[in-house]
């Protein structure tokens, strides 16, 4: 596969960081206490990651939308159908306590990267996608298991 663009690399990296800092503030209550002094209890352990992947799932929806826009007919309207599907999820799914809408997400995030496959080998998504969506939904699935197990 090509290379990811530096500058989709990047963003798609900083996008992590809520992940990433709701996973630390689960495995270190030090951390969560500083977090709930400077930012409150939106931004600290399951709630910075419950809220943050919820929204990143209809922001992926979007993106297949616009992937979508790449073909015509019933390859199209299965494209238009298919990416809806992530934003539903999240809206259904994520409303419970923090174990269960934790593992909904880690099921509609991996949901995703099967969709991720399917508009990129229909040659919808760039060619490097596979590369960008691997690693990130990688990191996305660890630090949402950090807050389902731990």
């Amino acid at each position: 596969m090509p290379p990811i663009p530096r500058a989709p690399l990047l963003l798609g990296l900083a996008g992590l960081l809520p992940f990433i800092w709701g996973a630390a503030t689960v495995l270190s209550p030090a951390l969560a206490d500083m977090g709930l002094a400077w930012l409150g209890s939106r931004f600290i352990g399951p709630y910075v990651q419950l809220f943050y992947g919820a929204v990143i799932l209809s922001f992926m929806s979007g993106v297949l939308w616009g992937f979508a826009t790449k073909t015509t007919g019933t390859r199209a309207a299965m494209g238009y159908a298919l990416s809806t599907v992530p934003a539903l999820w999240a809206f259904f799914m994520t409303g419970s306590g923090p174990t269960s809408a934790s593992l909904n997400l880690m099921i509609g995030f991996a949901g995703l990267l099967l969709l991720d496959i399917a508009f990129w080998s229909w040659g919808l998504a760039p060619r490097w996608w596979m590369s960008l969506r691997l690693l990130l939904t990688a990191i996305v699935l660890a630090c949402l298991s950090v807050t389902a197990f731990f």
